[in-house]
């Protein structure tokens, strides 16, 4: 019976660490949505935290890079609507993939690129391109 309850600890645990390794959950959305949320009430702090420390280093100040969302993805600066499409595994860590309709009405993909840093997801990455789907 111990050996047991000893393999269920260790097998729980495993499962706890695969999860933290890189495995996306809910908590990928809650951190893009929170950013999504504090570029639309102009919380610049609280959206650049969400940005790894290498998108940290490259714009300095979360000023920098409030303006380079502003004028570079104006369609997550300010969604008109916004809905979770799929999550994909890649090499370089887990893509959630993002529909956004902009103020015009367009459809737009964005894939966000996800690092787990110390348990918690931050964003490293954008890549944005016209939806392929309706109204595009």
């Amino acid at each position: 019976m111990r050996l047991f309850s000893i393999l269920t600890i260790i097998a729980l645990a495993l499962q706890i660490n695969f999860a933290k390794a890189g495995e996306p959950d809910d908590s990928i959305q809650a951190v893009i949505a929170d950013q999504i949320s504090a570029f639309q009430k102009n919380d610049l702090d609280r959206a650049f935290s969400h940005a790894s420390p290498g998108i940290q280093r490259i714009f300095q100040t979360p000023r920098r890079f409030g303006e380079m969302v502003e004028s570079g993805y104006p369609m997550v600066w300010r969604p008109a609507r916004y809905e979770w499409l799929k999550i994909v595994n890649t090499d370089s860590g887990p893509v959630q993939v993002v529909l956004f309709e902009d103020s015009r009405g367009r459809l737009h993909e964005a894939g966000y690129l996800m690092e787990l840093i110390d348990g918690v997801w931050r964003i490293s990455g954008v890549k944005l391109r016209p939806s392929e789907g309706y109204g595009a």
